[in-house]
């Protein structure tokens, strides 16, 4: 996702970032964003745009998600499909009958 994140606008408000782009890399304790940049940074793991945090609460459930830009930690969030509705099911439908249909007649 790196590369892909370099070449896109900067955008204002919370980054959406689907997880199949992004695979956990290590555990890092530190008391801030900042602070884990500057001790990545000293140990010659720096971070780069498009790298993402996510915090640990202290019952070891997810806590808030960032994303590394070029100005600095922005909020995040995983993206997730919509559901679908009834409606959007009945769509669905049609459709693809109507697809079973052309398909009988052209043959």
């Amino acid at each position: 996702m790196k590369e892909q994140f370099r070449w896109q606008a900067h955008a204002g408000g919370a980054a959406v970032v689907k997880p199949k782009d992004y695979e956990v890399d290590n555990e890092v304790e530190a008391a801030t964003p900042y602070a884990l940049w500057n001790k990545m940074k000293v140990e010659g793991k720096a971070l780069c745009p498009g790298d993402i945090l996510e915090t640990v609460k202290e019952d070891g459930t997810q806590g808030a998600l960032q994303i590394f830009k070029y100005i600095g930690f922005e909020p995040a969030k995983w993206w997730t499909p919509e559901p679908k509705t009834e409606q959007m099911g009945k769509l669905e439908g049609l459709a693809a009958s109507s697809a079973a249909t052309l398909e009988s007649q052209s043959g």
